[in-house]
């Protein structure tokens, strides 16, 4: 288990009071959810977003009453042992303590009841809590941008993780109230110093201000354990990032889509903003910043009560406004409580909301995250696409430094809006329309070109028109056809169009144009974007295409250089920019990195070291695979009409087999007398059925016919358990193609049937690699389909595979642990013995996830283990993230190019705070080097990254059903494959039957 754990913690994750995402707390700090840090000084209960106190000194808005005694733990969550009184924790536990109980989680308030003991400590008067004020925005607000109200345009939601102290709230502002007792600080993140949980012996849950403390007053905020005469205040310290660059490999030269960025100012400055008497408004807060301009400087960034600054101000300072709606004089103090470094993972949000500035400036739209050109856009008129050129810019801090990501980006949009392709579907299956416009349209993401934003379509109103009306912000009614008339010029010419319906998630709510919490959008105005699945199946189409969005490294460098160009040529641009001191470098980012050895290829008798190519498709079909299984019973069903294909692949199957070492007896042929999809399924079901003894089913059918494919595939997976092989009468249609193709599709075969095709050399003895991906299924829009691929010997040959379907709020941890003993077990009937190390590659968790996995994913997976006896194996567990912006080139005489298989970058853009690194283990044919992110999240086998990185870059060459390396490591390829399958064709689990198969290939 895990050495770094205490004694009586091993079922769950040890349990200390955490500061934010990444920042520990410096003091004792009240508990937020989404927020951005207030004074220290203010020791207030916090509230979250969206439940009530009792306590009269907190107002609060969209909630219901939560009794201050005892306040209860929180949602998402398992209790913690009774006998530890530790103190609680955002997100996912109960708080067990003996003194006071502390709420919160995501959305309950934080209430602190003073103790009786110590006498010298008596609580604070109840009339200096109830004079508390606490600022709530009005309804429909979300966490505001620090820039709005100060000239600079609004950004949503950020600053998540740094601890909030303070005397605001609202939805992802921690709220405040004082109290005498400093309360406990939450949020996602490091634990703060184990000096503030302390153990069961401890006379509190709570740390109790000090004898020689001076009285609170109700006007100056005191930070408990500090004096009176505050020190001075330094620049917080930058931590080091971690040693995690590996040594093996040769050294090379590469690039990255990176950017260095000088900061020229020497710090940034954090003030709070205290308002006498309190002014609720959030806008009328921001218009009294305004007026003091002079004072603080054009350059601000403020949300309502944290406010940064490029510049040094007093260490208190007061200024005066006067409240417009009834004349009160308002006293605005701002105190000084942080000092910076300009590189600071708090200073990030507001220099991406100057980014983004710079972006506009420079006349892109913003789409989406990204920004393009409409005015570069490419117009393929045969397919009826036009693209945009654009960018996918993000400021970020890394082991390096601060760096400009930038990535080349391509919005594909239809010149086709849904009215028109409506249209199309209206003359060809009338009957039927409205279930054909749902199944195009769910789902589907457009365009509105009038203002450039996205939308997913997530129902159609077929009863509402544009004649309709809706009710405005303010109350009045309007009809859509009025609307587009006044506010953007448009006529509609259809009036009796359904509507589309767009359910905008919370925090992206537009504030209050219909009130009714969803948006209606016209067919007629709405355009749809990506690429069409007609298209993606036309060869021709998507070759014109590929042409203009995967673009080599030398077009990647030269479109990012192009957008250095244009900054560095603008003034407008640059003088943005240094306002808050920022310097961006003209010139990509050149680093040393490495490439891995090359693996050697073992077969049945033979073994070769892999080509520069890692491409090993010739010496598979030359010699035999590791294991093969003869054929002895296996069936051929293929309509009359694809007869003469089906004998001649037959034949060739016969010619190719020997040299494999595969053995094929003749199969059984079953002529169907047309191709529809009941014909095949009582046929095979009938073959399946009067002969049990079928190894393999094989169907040649005509045509892309998803609807025969899937009822095959049930049939076959679920029904009547059988490997099955789909074959598309073109592919075997071009006689020189034949032998090739044949080849492919009996390694395939011999996969699904249970052979092994090849395997590399892995030192760890005793090991399990399992592989996890997520799909969703396309029945059930809610649902999602997890893979679960698990190696049970130590050639890492066989495999055994489960699914599990979780709904919305489900937790995948709840079928990852059926599966994980199921692979457990088997894996003992196979060895004897469980294993020793288990390392799992998890797929499909973005950056904002990584806390989750880490702190109730892992947990529970360690619990598993305590199922069968004095089993404690060491584990590993991989994040993989293909959906990066990083990309990699080869760097050789000032030209820029594709990197080799095995390269590996594992410093300068990596994360400061964890070990991960890139791997780019595939060959690269066109485009550009897009790697892979590995994460190492908890290592109790003590993997060096050296061990990581070779593991990773072995498992990317064991995926059979290419004779290559691959961008992800095997069991997480399978792991895919498998989910899909089950997520778009078979919509159930697959038989139990079929597990140590590779069915799914």
């Amino acid at each position: 288990m895990d050495p770094s754990r205490p004694p009586g913690a091993t079922r769950m994750p040890w349990l200390q009071p955490a500061g934010g995402r990444g920042f520990p707390a410096d003091q004792p700090p009240v508990g937020r959810v989404r927020g951005l840090a207030v004074a220290a000084e203010e020791l207030d209960a916090g509230r979250g977003r969206g439940r009530a106190s009792e306590t009269p000194a907190l107002p609060y808005r969209r909630g219901i009453p939560l009794p201050s005694l005892p306040p209860v733990g929180f949602a998402r969550g398992v209790p913690a042992p009774g006998e530890e009184q530790r103190l609680g924790r955002a997100r996912g536990f109960l708080l067990s303590s003996l003194l006071p109980p502390v709420g919160i989680g995501r959305g309950l308030s934080l209430f602190v009841e003073p103790p009786a003991e110590p006498a010298e400590e008596p609580p604070l008067p109840v009339q200096v809590r109830v004079n508390v004020t606490v600022d709530v925005p009005g309804p429909g607000s979300s966490l505001l941008s620090m820039m709005r109200g100060m000239g600079i345009e609004p950004a949503k939601t950020w600053g998540r993780g740094a601890v909030s102290v303070g005397s605001f709230v609202g939805r992802g502002l921690i709220g405040a109230g004082r109290t005498a007792m400093p309360p406990v600080g939450f949020g996602r993140g490091p634990t703060v110093s184990p000096a503030l949980a302390p153990g069961p012996d401890a006379p509190s849950a709570i740390p109790v201000t000090p004898k020689d403390a001076p009285p609170v007053s109700a006007d100056v905020p005191v930070t408990p354990g500090s004096s009176q005469a505050k020190a001075e205040l330094k620049m917080e310290a930058a931590c080091e990032p971690r040693k995690k660059a590996g040594t093996k490999g040769n050294p090379v030269v590469i690039g990255s889509n990176y950017i260095p960025i000088h900061c020229k100012n020497e710090a940034v400055f954090q003030y709070h903003v205290a308002f006498t008497p309190n002014v609720e408004s959030l806008s009328m807060r921001f218009g009294m910043m305004r007026d003091h301009r002079s004072a603080t400087g054009e350059v601000v960034a403020f949300d309502g009560s944290i406010l940064y600054l490029p510049k040094r101000l007093e260490e208190v300072v007061h200024l005066k406004s006067e409240r417009r709606t009834d004349n009160q004089e308002i006293d605005i103090k701002i105190q000084m409580t942080k000092i910076l470094p300009p590189h600071s993972d708090l200073c990030i949000p507001f220099y991406n909301v100057v980014l983004r500035r710079v972006m506009k400036i420079l006349g892109l739209k913003l789409v989406g995250r990204n920004h393009y050109d409409p005015n570069s856009a490419v117009v393929l008129g045969k397919h009826r696409l036009q693209v945009w050129p654009g960018y996918a810019t993000c400021i970020k801090r890394t082991d390096g430094g601060l760096y400009l990501s930038v990535d080349v980006s391509h919005k594909v949009l239809r010149n086709d809006s849904v009215l028109d392709v409506m249209n199309v579907i209206y003359q060809q299956s009338r009957e039927s329309f409205q279930d054909e416009c749902t199944k195009e349209f769910i789902g589907a993401i457009v365009i509105t070109r009038y203002n450039n934003r996205t939308y997913r379509v997530d129902d159609i109103e077929w009863s509402k028109s544009p004649k309709d009306a809706f009710t405005m912000a303010d109350g009045s009614k309007m009809t859509f056809i009025d609307y587009y008339r006044k506010n953007y010029g448009i006529t509609i010419k259809e009036v009796d169009q359904p509507m589309l319906v767009h359910r905008p998630k919370e925090r992206s709510r537009p504030g209050g144009k219909v009130i009714t919490g969803e948006i209606l959008l016209l067919p007629e105005l709405s355009f749809m974007t990506g690429i069409p699945e007609k298209m993606r199946k036309d060869f021709r189409a998507m070759k014109d295409l590929t042409m203009h969005i995967n673009v080599s490294a030398e077009q990647h460098t030269h479109s990012i250089k192009q957008l250095l160009q244009n900054i560095s040529t603008n003034p407008e641009a640059l003088h943005e920019l240094s306002r808050w001191g920022l310097e961006i470098s003209p010139e990509i980012l050149v680093t040393q990195g490495r490439t891995l050895p090359m693996e050697t290829i073992c077969l049945q008798s033979a073994s070769f070291i892999s080509s520069p190519s890692v491409d090993w498709s010739r010496e598979v079909v030359r010699d035999s695979s590791i294991s093969t299984i003869p054929l002895y019973c296996w069936a051929v069903f293929y309509p009359r009409r694809a007869a003469e294909q089906a004998e001649e692949l037959v034949a060739m199957f016969g010619k190719v087999a020997g040299p494999m070492g595969m053995r094929l007896d003749r199969p059984i042929r079953m002529e169907l007398r047309d191709d529809r999809t009941e014909t095949y399924v009582k046929s095979i079901h009938s073959q399946l059925t009067s002969e049990p003894n079928v190894q393999l089913v094989v169907c040649i059918i005509t045509g892309n016919r998803d609807d025969l494919y899937s009822a095959i595939k049930k049939l076959c997976c679920v029904q009547s358990p059988c490997p099955s092989q789909a074959i598309n009468v073109r592919t075997i249609a071009q006689p020189q193609k034949l032998r090739s193709i044949a080849q492919k599709i009996l390694l395939q075969i011999n996969c699904k049937v249970g052979g092994e095709l090849w395997t590399v050399s892995v030192p760890l003895k005793h090991l399990m690699v399992i592989g996890v991906d997520v799909h969703h299924d396309t029945s059930k829009k809610s649902r999602s389909v997890m893979g679960f691929v698990a190696s049970l010997n130590s050639l890492l040959t066989r495999w055994y595979s489960r699914v599990t379907f979780q709904m919305p709020h489900e937790e995948i941890i709840n079928g990852f642990r059926v599966c994980l003993l199921a692979a457990l077990q088997k894996y003992y009937e196979v060895n004897h013995s469980f294993p020793e190390k288990i390392v799992i590659y998890r797929d499909g968790v973005s950056d904002g996830q990584l806390k989750t996995v880490e702190l109730y994913e892992i947990p529970q997976i360690l619990k598993c283990f305590e199922t069968f006896p004095n089993y404690e194996p060491k584990m590993t567990f991989i994040v993989v993230q293909k959906r990066i912006n990083t990309t990699l080139y080869s760097y050789e005489g000032d030209r820029f190019g594709t990197p080799p298989p095995g390269t590996v970058l594992d410093h300068t853009v990596t994360n400061r705070d964890r070990v991960d690194f890139y791997l780019m283990a595939h060959s690269i044919r066109q485009g550009c080097g897009f790697p892979t992110h590995y994460i190492s999240i908890y290592n109790t086998a003590n993997l060096t990254p050296d061990h990581l990185q070779r593991l990773t870059f072995k498992m990317c060459h064991l995926y059979w059903n290419w004779p290559g390396t691959v961008r992800v490591p095997a069991p997480c390829k399978y792991a895919h494959k498998l989910a899909f399958l089950s997520g778009q064709y078979l919509h159930s689990e697959p038989a139990i039957q079929l597990a140590e198969k590779l069915f799914f290939l």
